[in-house]
Protein backbone atom coordinates (compact mmCIF):
# COMPACT_ATOMS: atom_id res chain seq x y z
CA UNK A 1 0.00 0.00 0.00
CA UNK A 2 0.92 3.53 -0.31
CA UNK A 3 2.71 5.30 2.17
CA UNK A 4 0.19 7.75 3.80
CA UNK A 5 2.19 9.86 5.59
CA UNK A 6 5.42 12.39 5.00
CA UNK A 7 7.36 12.52 8.15
CA UNK A 8 9.97 15.24 7.10
CA UNK A 9 6.89 17.76 7.33
CA UNK A 10 6.61 16.36 11.28
CA UNK A 11 7.64 17.84 14.15
CA UNK A 12 9.86 14.42 15.37
CA UNK A 13 7.92 14.32 18.84
CA UNK A 14 5.72 12.04 19.23
CA UNK A 15 2.88 12.67 22.27
CA UNK A 16 2.04 9.59 24.26
CA UNK A 17 -1.54 10.05 25.94
CA UNK A 18 -1.39 7.27 27.76
CA UNK A 19 -5.01 6.88 30.02
CA UNK A 20 -6.50 9.37 28.21
CA UNK A 21 -10.77 8.76 27.75
CA UNK A 22 -11.91 9.22 24.47
CA UNK A 23 -14.93 12.31 26.25
CA UNK A 24 -10.95 14.29 26.80
CA UNK A 25 -9.43 12.84 24.12
CA UNK A 26 -10.01 15.69 21.37
CA UNK A 27 -9.58 18.72 23.76
CA UNK A 28 -6.43 17.14 24.66
CA UNK A 29 -5.08 16.81 21.05
CA UNK A 30 -6.31 20.10 20.16
CA UNK A 31 -4.04 21.65 23.03
CA UNK A 32 -1.12 19.66 21.28
CA UNK A 33 -1.70 20.54 18.18
CA UNK A 34 -1.87 24.07 19.10
CA UNK A 35 1.17 23.94 20.78
CA UNK A 36 2.84 22.52 17.37
CA UNK A 37 2.49 18.65 17.82
CA UNK A 38 1.70 16.62 14.89
CA UNK A 39 2.45 12.99 16.11
CA UNK A 40 -0.06 11.63 18.81
CA UNK A 41 -0.34 7.62 20.23
CA UNK A 42 -2.92 6.73 22.68
CA UNK A 43 -1.46 3.61 23.72
CA UNK A 44 -4.08 0.75 23.33
CA UNK A 45 -3.89 -0.13 27.53
CA UNK A 46 -6.03 3.13 28.10
CA UNK A 47 -9.39 3.31 28.59
CA UNK A 48 -11.43 2.57 25.31
CA UNK A 49 -8.26 2.96 22.95
CA UNK A 50 -9.86 2.54 19.28
CA UNK A 51 -12.68 4.80 19.80
CA UNK A 52 -10.53 7.57 21.21
CA UNK A 53 -7.92 6.76 18.11
CA UNK A 54 -11.03 6.54 15.79
CA UNK A 55 -12.43 10.28 17.09
CA UNK A 56 -8.54 11.74 16.57
CA UNK A 57 -8.38 10.26 13.11
CA UNK A 58 -11.92 11.95 12.50
CA UNK A 59 -10.92 15.26 13.68
CA UNK A 60 -7.73 15.85 12.38
CA UNK A 61 -7.50 13.49 9.23
CA UNK A 62 -4.02 12.19 7.43
CA UNK A 63 -2.50 15.83 8.02
CA UNK A 64 -1.49 14.38 11.35
CA UNK A 65 -0.19 11.10 12.61
CA UNK A 66 -2.88 10.12 14.82
CA UNK A 67 -2.35 6.24 15.78
CA UNK A 68 -1.64 3.81 18.57
CA UNK A 69 0.78 2.88 21.02
CA UNK A 70 1.21 -0.65 23.32
CA UNK A 71 0.66 -2.52 19.91
CA UNK A 72 1.82 -6.01 20.66
CA UNK A 73 -0.06 -8.50 18.44
CA UNK A 74 -1.00 -8.67 15.06
CA UNK A 75 -4.60 -8.61 16.25
CA UNK A 76 -4.14 -5.45 17.89
CA UNK A 77 -2.27 -3.96 14.65
CA UNK A 78 -5.08 -5.19 12.62
CA UNK A 79 -7.58 -3.34 14.91
CA UNK A 80 -5.64 -0.21 14.98
CA UNK A 81 -5.26 0.27 11.22
CA UNK A 82 -9.08 -0.41 10.65
CA UNK A 83 -9.98 2.78 12.63
CA UNK A 84 -8.06 4.55 10.09
CA UNK A 85 -4.72 5.36 11.94
CA UNK A 86 -1.76 5.96 10.16
CA UNK A 87 1.02 5.77 13.36
CA UNK A 88 1.40 2.65 15.13
CA UNK A 89 4.39 2.37 18.19
CA UNK A 90 5.03 -1.20 19.91
CA UNK A 91 7.39 -1.50 23.13
CA UNK A 92 8.75 -4.22 21.37
CA UNK A 93 9.85 -5.91 17.77
CA UNK A 94 7.80 -7.93 16.73
CA UNK A 95 8.22 -8.41 13.01
CA UNK A 96 4.81 -9.39 11.55
CA UNK A 97 2.86 -6.11 13.53
CA UNK A 98 6.23 -4.06 11.81
CA UNK A 99 5.31 -5.66 8.48
CA UNK A 100 1.83 -5.37 8.81
CA UNK A 101 1.34 -1.82 9.46
CA UNK A 102 3.80 -0.51 7.21
CA UNK A 103 2.37 -2.08 4.69
CA UNK A 104 -1.16 -0.49 5.63
CA UNK A 105 0.77 2.87 5.00
CA UNK A 106 1.36 3.91 8.55
CA UNK A 107 4.73 5.39 10.22
CA UNK A 108 6.12 2.37 12.54
CA UNK A 109 8.43 2.72 15.33
CA UNK A 110 8.85 -0.65 17.28
CA UNK A 111 10.11 -0.33 20.44
CA UNK A 112 14.59 -1.78 20.57
CA UNK A 113 17.20 -1.84 23.08
CA UNK A 114 19.38 -4.45 21.16
CA UNK A 115 21.40 -4.62 17.89
CA UNK A 116 19.49 -7.48 16.68
CA UNK A 117 15.73 -5.79 17.56
CA UNK A 118 17.26 -3.31 16.09
CA UNK A 119 18.28 -4.68 12.92
CA UNK A 120 15.46 -6.85 12.69
CA UNK A 121 13.02 -3.88 13.00
CA UNK A 122 14.75 -2.17 10.08
CA UNK A 123 14.79 -4.80 7.85
CA UNK A 124 10.92 -5.67 8.60
CA UNK A 125 10.71 -1.80 7.21
CA UNK A 126 9.84 0.29 10.62
CA UNK A 127 9.90 3.78 9.34
CA UNK A 128 12.40 4.19 12.73
CA UNK A 129 13.17 3.16 15.85
CA UNK A 130 11.73 3.83 19.36
CA UNK A 131 14.46 3.20 22.51
CA UNK A 132 12.34 2.14 24.94
CA UNK A 133 13.03 2.35 27.73
CA UNK A 134 15.92 4.62 27.06
CA UNK A 135 16.68 4.14 30.75
CA UNK A 136 18.03 0.94 30.33
CA UNK A 137 20.49 2.07 27.76
CA UNK A 138 21.71 5.52 29.44
CA UNK A 139 23.62 7.81 27.29
CA UNK A 140 27.16 5.60 26.31
CA UNK A 141 24.42 2.88 25.84
CA UNK A 142 22.51 4.86 23.24
CA UNK A 143 25.31 6.03 21.33
CA UNK A 144 27.08 2.36 21.06
CA UNK A 145 24.26 1.23 19.69
CA UNK A 146 23.55 4.09 17.58
CA UNK A 147 26.52 4.43 16.16
CA UNK A 148 26.40 0.39 14.58
CA UNK A 149 22.62 1.62 12.89
CA UNK A 150 22.43 2.96 9.11
CA UNK A 151 23.16 6.57 9.33
CA UNK A 152 19.38 7.44 8.08
CA UNK A 153 17.67 5.53 10.67
CA UNK A 154 15.38 7.28 12.88
CA UNK A 155 16.04 7.39 16.39
CA UNK A 156 13.46 8.72 19.52
CA UNK A 157 14.45 7.56 22.73
CA UNK A 158 11.43 7.25 24.86
CA UNK A 159 11.51 7.35 28.79
CA UNK A 160 12.28 9.48 31.27
CA UNK A 161 12.86 12.59 28.72
CA UNK A 162 11.79 16.12 30.50
CA UNK A 163 10.74 18.97 28.88
CA UNK A 164 14.50 20.59 29.18
CA UNK A 165 17.32 21.47 27.00
CA UNK A 166 18.84 19.89 29.54
CA UNK A 167 17.20 16.32 29.19
CA UNK A 168 17.07 16.41 25.35
CA UNK A 169 20.11 17.87 24.35
CA UNK A 170 22.21 15.08 25.07
CA UNK A 171 20.23 12.96 22.84
CA UNK A 172 20.42 14.96 19.92
CA UNK A 173 24.22 15.41 19.95
CA UNK A 174 24.31 11.66 19.65
CA UNK A 175 22.08 11.11 17.16
CA UNK A 176 18.35 11.35 18.22
CA UNK A 177 16.25 12.25 15.51
CA UNK A 178 13.26 13.13 17.93
CA UNK A 179 11.49 11.78 21.36
CA UNK A 180 8.58 9.98 22.32
CA UNK A 181 6.75 11.72 25.47
CA UNK A 182 4.43 10.27 28.03
CA UNK A 183 3.79 11.04 32.07
CA UNK A 184 5.61 14.22 31.77
CA UNK A 185 3.94 15.27 28.85
CA UNK A 186 0.49 14.28 29.86
CA UNK A 187 -1.54 12.10 32.33
CA UNK A 188 -5.02 12.15 32.83
CA UNK A 189 -4.55 14.36 36.24
CA UNK A 190 -2.91 17.32 34.54
CA UNK A 191 -5.38 20.32 33.60
CA UNK A 192 -5.41 21.17 30.36
CA UNK A 193 -3.64 24.13 31.01
CA UNK A 194 -0.85 22.16 32.33
CA UNK A 195 -0.59 20.04 29.58
CA UNK A 196 -0.25 22.76 27.28
CA UNK A 197 2.21 24.47 29.71
CA UNK A 198 4.43 21.16 29.07
CA UNK A 199 3.72 20.97 25.37
CA UNK A 200 4.91 24.48 24.96
CA UNK A 201 8.12 23.71 27.25
CA UNK A 202 8.32 20.58 25.28
CA UNK A 203 8.52 22.03 21.51
CA UNK A 204 10.47 24.88 22.97
CA UNK A 205 12.76 23.06 24.31
CA UNK A 206 13.58 20.88 21.26
CA UNK A 207 13.98 24.16 18.35
CA UNK A 208 16.37 24.91 21.31
CA UNK A 209 18.64 21.70 20.94
CA UNK A 210 18.02 21.52 16.56
CA UNK A 211 19.79 24.73 16.53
Amino acid sequence: MKQRFTLDKHLPLIAIIRGVLPSECVSVAKVLVEEGFTMIEVPLNSPDALESIRLLVNEFGEDYLIGAGTVTTPEKAQSVIETGANLVVTPNANEEVIKMSVEAGCATFPGVVTPTEAFSALAAGATGLKFFPVSMLGLDGYKALNSVLPPETLCYPVGGIEPSVESMLPYVKIGAAGFGLGSALYTPAMSIEQVRENARSYVKSFHECMK
